[in-house]
This record gives C-alpha cells, sequence and structure tokens, in this order.
C-alpha cells in the first residue's frame, strides 16, 4: 500500500470535516466534484440500510454537487428550519483505510465517524455516529471527493439531521 496516497486521502477527509465543523461552506463545497453524489441511506431492516437511492428512501440525498450548494445556501440565509440557530459540531474520524480503487482515477475510502452535536437554544447534546464511505477522484492533480455515503448506525433522530451533523 503507497502510505503518501493513504496520507493523502486521510488528509482530504479530515479536512472536509474540519471545515463543516468551522462552518466554511465555500472550502467545504470546493472539495466535492460537479457530479458528486451525496447520500445517507435509511434502514430498511434492522440490518439493512437501504441499497439504491433512487428507488429506496434515504434519509437524505443529493445526485449532485448542486444539490448540496443547495442546502448550504439555506443553511447560511437562516431559511432552514433544521439549522436555525446554527448548531455547533465536532467530527471525529478513526479507522481510515483504503478500500481499493473502483476505477482507474478512484480510490474508495472507508472509515468510522463520530459527530457531537451542540443545540444552543434547547441547551442540549447530541452524539450520531457510523461509518464513511468516500469515493475520491483524482482531477488535476488533486483528489476531490465523488461520492460519499453515510451509514448511520443510531438512527433513532429527535429531530432533523442536516449535512453538517453527520
Amino acid at each position: 500500500m503507497d502510505n503518501n496516497l493513504l496520507n493523502r486521502c486521510t488528509e482530504l477527509i479530515y479536512r472536509e470535516a474540519a471545515y463543516l465543523d468551522e462552518k466554511r461552506w465555500t472550502e467545504w463545497l470546493a472539495l466535492y466534484v460537479e457530479d458528486a453524489e451525496f447520500w445517507l441511506p435509511a434502514w430498511n431492516a434492522e440490518t439493512n440500510p437501504t441499497s439504491d437511492p433512487q428507488s429506496q428512501l434515504s434519509l437524505i440525498y443529493y445526485n449532485s454537487r448542486a444539490g448540496l450548494e443547495d442546502r448550504v445556501w439555506r443553511i447560511q440565509s437562516g431559511k432552514s428550519l433544521a439549522s436555525d440557530p446554527l448548531i455547533r459540531t465536532c467530527h471525529m474520524i478513526t479507522n481510515l483505510h483504503l478500500a481499493g480503487a473502483t476505477t482507474g482515477d478512484r480510490l474508495c475510502v472507508n472509515s468510522h465517524w463520530q459527530v457531537c452535536v451542540y443545540r444552543p437554544a434547547q441547551r442540549r447534546a447530541s452524539n450520531y455516529f457510523g461509518f464513511y464511505v468516500h469515493v475520491l477522484r483524482q482531477e488535476k492533480k488533486e483528489l476531490r471527493i465523488a461520492r460519499k455515503k453515510i451509514t448511520l448506525l443510531n438512527d433513532e433522530i429527535e429531530t432533523v439531521l442536516d449535512i453538517n451533523q453527520i
């Protein structure tokens, strides 16, 4: 395994988490390719998350960066009930490993994650955790996110989830 490649992948995924926590939306969006897919499947049974965002239920699904851009616009505008007032988050990512190349210019990186969320208006903290699968694409000597699948393990959600809480 190429340690330099794993280090580059790890750095990108850590940077994504930091941008979300720091509400650096422009930089966060720039990490994604135009046709990026962002997917949080629902569970259709205790042991099986849904497997097709086109025909099965998803908690969040965007089939391009444009959908993420719209979501960020809503968060920043204050027109998002899920994000008003803005929450505070702390993403923690661990167990990153290359799962293999999906095609010549794409890399698959699996990891475990936890996000602590504080809602100032309710003075309440929540904790979400699960698995990430990032598919990264090399574009002009730079790795960018082509697909992010988020498996949420504690899916009994007390309120609306947003892109920065997972």
